[in-house]
């Protein structure tokens, strides 16, 4: 992992298309940046892509209810 210490207005490049700016420091309240990148990258907040995936893995986790309608047709096993 790379650490900086950036001012308000400087910016950092991560290779030649995605620019990081710096905007503000709010104190406790967090730092606000600017992102500019290719409209092909997706950017995301971690906590939502967590957020997502987990209920991604609990919805395909949770009992469908497929097997009991199945179970009850007639010409298959169960």
């Amino acid at each position: 992992m790379l650490v900086l210490t950036r001012k308000p207005g400087e910016k950092i490049m991560i290779g030649d298309e995605i620019v990081i700016t710096f905007l503000e420091n709010n104190g406790s309240e967090g730092i606000r940046i600017g992102i500019d990148a290719p409209r092909h990258l997706a950017i995301k907040r971690e906590e939502i892509f967590k957020a997502v995936a987990d209920a991604n893995l609990a919805a395909a986790q949770a009992p469908s209810g497929a097997e009991e309608i199945l179970q009850g047709l007639p010409g298959l096993p169960g």
